[in-house]
C-alpha cells in the first residue's frame, strides 16, 4: 500500500479517536451543565455541581481545539466546505459555548437570585445547544449536503442552513447526542457528589443511556430508508481535487454497503447498544465509576458505526454526488500528513497522560459544606 494512502487511512482513523474523545470529554460537561438546574434544587447544590467540574471543563475543550485543528490540518478541503456550508449553525455553536466560561466566572460575582439564575440558565443553554449540534451534524453528513465546485474549485452552496439544522433524522441524532451527554455527565455527579445530588444525578443517567440506546436503535433503522452514498470509482492516492477521478452512486439503503461486504463491522453499533443499556444498569446499581468507562464504549460504538457506514466518505454531496468528499481526495499532502504525525504522536499522549494526572488528584467527594464556606470556589 502506497505511502500517502496509509497516512490518509491513519489520519481518518485519528480524527475518529478526536470525534470520541470530544463526545466524551467535552460532552460530560455539556450535560453537567444542561442538568444543572435539575440536579441541583439550591444555590449551593448548584455551586457544588459546578464546582465538581470547574477544575476541568477548560482543559477538556482541549479535544475540541484538537477536532477542528486536525480537520483542518489534515483535510483542509473538508474544513473549508463543512464550515462553509454550516457557518450560521458554527457561529450558532461557537456564541453558546462563549456563555459557558462567562457564566462561570460571572455567576458567584453577587448573590442576587435573579443573577444567578440567568447564569444558570445560561449553563443549560450552553450544555444542551453544543452537544445537540454535535449530534445533528452526523445526522446532516449521512442525508447529504447540498454542495458543488465549480470549475475553479469555488464552492457553492445550494441548500439552506434550516434544512440542515432543522429536519428529523437530524433532530433524532441531537437528542440522541444530548442523552449520551447526560448520562456521562449524570455519571460525573454520580462519581464527585453525595446526596441528595447524588441521587438526582442518577436517576438522570439512567433515562440519558435508556433514551440514548432507543433513538440510537430508532435512527439505524431509519438509515435502511436513507439515500446513500457508494464510491464506485476513484484512486485512493489521488490528489486533494473532489472535481475530478471519482464516481458515486446514490441509493436506498447504501449506507449499509460496507456492512454487507464486511459483518465483522456489525460490531460496532451492537458495541454501542449494549453499552448504552449496560451503562444504564451499572448506574442501577451504583457504580458510577465502572458506568463511566462504559460510557467510553457507547462513544465508540456510536462513532464507529457512521464512521463504518460513511466509509471513504466525509462530507457526501447531494446536488452532485461526484463532487463528494471522501478519505482519499480531500486531505492535505503527504509531507503534510507525516509532519502532523510526528506532532500528534508527541502530545496526544502527553494530553492524555496530564488529562489523567488532574482527574487522579482532584478524585474524591465534594462536600456542599465546603464548597459554601469557599470563597475561591465557583
Amino acid at each position: 500500500m502506497e505511502y500517502y494512502i496509509v497516512l490518509k487511512l491513519i489520519w481518518a482513523g485519528l480524527l475518529c479517536i478526536l470525534l470520541i474523545a470530544l463526545g466524551l470529554m467535552v460532552g460530560m460537561d455539556m450535560g453537567v451543565g444542561t442538568l444543572l438546574r435539575f440536579v441541583g434544587k439550591t444555590d449551593a447544590e448548584r455551586r457544588t455541581a459546578l464546582n465538581i467540574i470547574g477544575p476541568h471543563w477548560d482543559g477538556n475543550q482541549v479535544w475540541f481545539i484538537l477536532g477542528g485543528g486536525a480537520i483542518f490540518a489534515a483535510f483542509p478541503t473538508l474544513y473549508a466546505t463543512s464550515f462553509s456550508t454550516f457557518y450560521v449553525v458554527m457561529i450558532l455553536l461557537l456564541f453558546s459555548m462563549i456563555l459557558r466560561p462567562v457564566a462561570f466566572e460571572y455567576r458567584s460575582k453577587t448573590e442576587a437570585h435573579l443573577w444567578r439564575a440567568g447564569w444558570d440558565w445560561a449553563f443549560l443553554i450552553s450544555g444542551f445547544v453544543p452537544m445537540f449540534i454535535y449530534g445533528a451534524a452526523f445526522g446532516n453528513i449521512l442525508q447529504g449536503v447540498g454542495y458543488h465546485f465549480l470549475w475553479n474549485g469555488q464552492y457553492i452552496q445550494d441548500s439552506s442552513f434550516w434544512s440542515y439544522l432543522i429536519n428529523p433524522f437530524a433532530i433524532l441524532c441531537g437528542l440522541m447526542s444530548v442523552s449520551l451527554s447526560i448520562y456521562q455527565g449524570g455519571v460525573m455527579l454520580m462519581m464527585r457528589s453525595e446526596n441528595p445530588i447524588y441521587d438526582r444525578a442518577r436517576r438522570f443517567a439512567m433515562i440519558g443511556g435508556i433514551a440514548a440506546a432507543v433513538l440510537f436503535i430508532i435512527g439505524g433503522f431509519w438509515i435502511f430508508q436513507i439515500k446513500g452514498f457508494v464510491l464506485t470509482e476513484g484512486d485512493p492516492a489521488m490528489p486533494a481535487n473532489p472535481m475530478h477521478g471519482q464516481h458515486v452512486d446514490t441509493y436506498v439503503g447504501a449506507w449499509l454497503h460496507n456492512y454487507t461486504n464486511h459483518p465483522i463491522l456489525w460490531f460496532f453499533p451492537m458495541l454501542g447498544t449494549v453499552c448504552m443499556l449496560l451503562g444504564a444498569l451499572i448506574v442501577k446499581g451504583n457504580k458510577p465509576h465502572l458506568a463511566w468507562w462504559i460510557g467510553l464504549g457507547s462513544w465508540v460504538g456510536t462513532i464507529c458505526t457512521v464512521a463504518a457506514a460513511m466509509f471513504p466518505f466525509f462530507m457526501p454531496s447531494t446536488t452532485t454526488p461526484n463532487h463528494s468528499l471522501t478519505i482519499w481526495n480531500c486531505s492535505s499532502s503527504a509531507y503534510g500528513l507525516a509532519c502532523m504525525l510526528a506532532v500528534a504522536a508527541i502530545f496526544v499522549p502527553l494530553i492524555i497522560s496530564y488529562t489523567s494526572w488532574c482527574y487522579y488528584v482532584m478524585r474524591g467527594k465534594v462536600k456542599t459544606s465546603k464548597v459554601v464556606n469557599d470563597t475561591h470556589s465557583y
